[in-house]
């Protein structure tokens, strides 16, 4: 079995070393291609990731960087999936950093004739007391605590990514490419991965705003693939146990949600996950 790694990265300097680091330490992956999509970079990300390739080469490993002018991911998706030849498709953004079995176990999951979606076991990781605090309440939300969401690193088997043809220039891939999937097509793998959210107040409520619009986005674009969402509601005795045993966590959530109702939306033009 042949696993494709695509990493769409744009102005990750501060990041895709460790992502690429941790992808070429992964363990009991026979064979392997990893394609860095560099979009409109204007920093060292295309550098770095070169610094790489004799190391994927090392361990026998195919590994291209592109570089592209275009500022856009999923255009960046798009190339990437033309370059690919895997038989799995792993989609890793340049930040995450996944640990040693996590591509072998999604290479086990996604080992079948049927379509199927895999993920790992999502870790969050912030810097500012803030962030953490609003990521250890969010962590325990229904959807995160439960189901498997696959931000920041998802996959597919060959029949899986025939369900779908280019990506189309949508918010949230990661969404929209687990919609696709059956709640019982959906696998979840027990390697994590570490997935950092924004850092402070500002960035987080321009990430939870922006994460809403992708959501409503495809519920007005793709209404059909709505049916596949497994979304838990959040029962009023858990979130008051929740809310009970992490107060402060709870007032970070609770205003940031607050914040983006309240708020003029004047993020659309200028969007980074404000880590």
């Amino acid at each position: 079995m042949k696993t494709s790694i695509i990493i769409p990265a744009s102005n990750e300097e501060s990041w895709i070393s460790a992502c690429l680091e941790a992808v070429l330490a992964s363990e009991r992956v026979d064979e392997a291609q990893v394609i860095v999509v560099a979009n409109g970079c204007q920093d060292r990300t295309v550098a770095i990731a070169e610094r790489y390739v004799r190391l994927a080469e090392a361990k026998q490993w195919e590994m291209v960087v592109i570089d592209l002018t275009i500022g856009n991911k999923l255009h960046a998706l798009n190339v990437g999936d033309h370059q690919a030849t895997g038989d799995v498709r792993v989609y890793l953004d340049a930040d995450v950093q996944v640990s040693k079995r996590l591509i072998h176990q999604l290479e086990r999951a996604l080992d079948r004739e049927t379509p199927a979606w895999a993920s790992g076991t999502l870790q969050m990781a912030a810097a500012s007391r803030i962030s953490r605090a609003y990521g250890r309440f969010w962590s325990r939300v229904p959807f995160m605590a439960k189901s498997v969401p696959g931000a920041g690193l998802f996959a597919v088997n060959t029949a899986g990514r025939a369900r779908w043809g280019e990506f189309p220039d949508i918010i949230s891939d990661d969404t929209y490419v687990r919609l696709h999937f059956k709640p019982r097509e959906r696998f979840g793998v027990p390697g994590t991965y570490v997935w950092p959210i924004a850092e402070g107040w500002r960035n987080l409520i321009k990430v939870r705003r922006r994460q809403n619009r992708g959501v409503t986005e495809i519920a007005d674009r793709f209404p059909h693939l709505i049916k596949n969402d497994d979304k838990r509601p959040y029962a009023r005795s858990q979130l008051m146990m929740t809310a009970l045993s992490y107060p402060f966590s709870f007032l970070v959530y609770a205003s940031v949600a607050l914040m983006v109702r309240l708020t003029q939306d004047n993020d659309q033009a200028d969007w980074s996950r404000g880590r």
